[in-house]
């Protein structure tokens, strides 16, 4: 069950947290790489945010529902280009509300974000 960092979790009226299965969002971010992961968690953040406002969450559902379907306008099984389309959805999204976007909210994003792609140690 994912829940947000602090404060209760989201209203169900709009997305449940245990609709969100954070196995299987982590393994298609790890395939779609570190770039799109940034604009998927800030996604993931928003939607899951007690304060976020519904328009905003609902949008935000819906461009992580794109992401999660392997069948869109470029499709996902595609080398390179497969989740391209995918970066580009989250982004416009995020910039269309990005005033909503907090401090928290990405500084949770960032955590969750090296928590999945641990930045590998320099070898000495």
């Amino acid at each position: 069950m994912v829940k947000a960092a602090t404060g209760p979790t989201i209203d169900a009226d709009v997305v449940g947290s245990e609709i969100i299965d954070e196995g299987i969002f982590r393994n298609l971010l790890r395939r779609a790489g570190r770039q799109l992961a940034i604009p998927a968690l800030e996604a993931m953040e928003l939607l899951l945010g007690y304060d976020t406002p519904t328009q905003v969450r609902l949008t935000m559902l819906t461009a992580l529902s794109y992401l999660l379907l392997p069948a869109d306008l470029v499709p996902d099984i595609l080398p390179v280009a497969g989740f391209s389309d995918d970066l580009v959805v989250l982004t416009t999204v995020i910039g269309l509300w990005n005033h909503h976007v907090t401090p928290e909210i990405r500084s949770r994003a960032q955590r969750r974000l090296n928590q999945w792609f641990p930045l590998s140690r320099e070898r000495s």
